[in-house]
């Protein structure tokens, strides 16, 4: 059965693609759910129409990533975290971490699962890591992780207090 997706399947068809489907599979789960439509003169003046619709989102998309891109592209962030000894963290930093930090220090809504970390940090140090904005527009932001003071903190609560 052939049919013409009018939505994105994950793992099989992006909306506006044509494609041969299983009979089943297109009778009972794509188009009682209209995920697609059978190939036809009107479905296809139907796709047509929403490719347009389609193309003018992805543009607008598009353009919203590339402003987000050109703002992150060399952002450095500073995340104070609890230590131990031989400079080892007690937790971790993590991608959600990171994006709370640049949402907080510079309003730049990012996904955490754009920011590609391989593991998350357990040392300080300073780190650059690459956000996967889309397949080519890969900024890379600067992380400098730091020791937390915990025993200025400390002392400057009672202080506070008293005052």
């Amino acid at each position: 059965m052939k049919v013409i997706f009018m939505q994105d399947v994950k793992n099989v068809a992006r909306a506006g693609e044509i494609k041969d489907v299983a009979d089943g599979y297109g009778r009972n789960y794509l188009l009682p759910k209209k995920l697609a439509a059978a190939v036809g003169s009107q479905n296809m003046n139907t796709l047509q129409a929403q490719q347009k619709k389609f193309a003018k989102q992805r543009a607008a998309v598009e353009a919203e990533l590339s402003q987000l891109g050109q703002d992150l592209e060399g952002k450095e962030i500073t995340i104070k975290a609890k230590t131990g000894g031989k400079e080892r963290l007690y937790g971790s930093i993590t991608s959600a971490d990171i994006a709370a930090e640049l949402e907080r220090a510079f309003a730049l809504v990012v996904d955490k699962r754009k920011i590609e970390l391989d593991q998350p940090i357990h040392q300080l140090g300073n780190y650059e890591i690459p956000v996967r904005l889309t397949g080519e527009l890969i900024p890379k932001i600067k992380v400098n992780v730091l020791a937390e003071d915990s025993e200025e903190e400390k002392g400057a609560k009672p202080e506070a207090a008293a005052s």
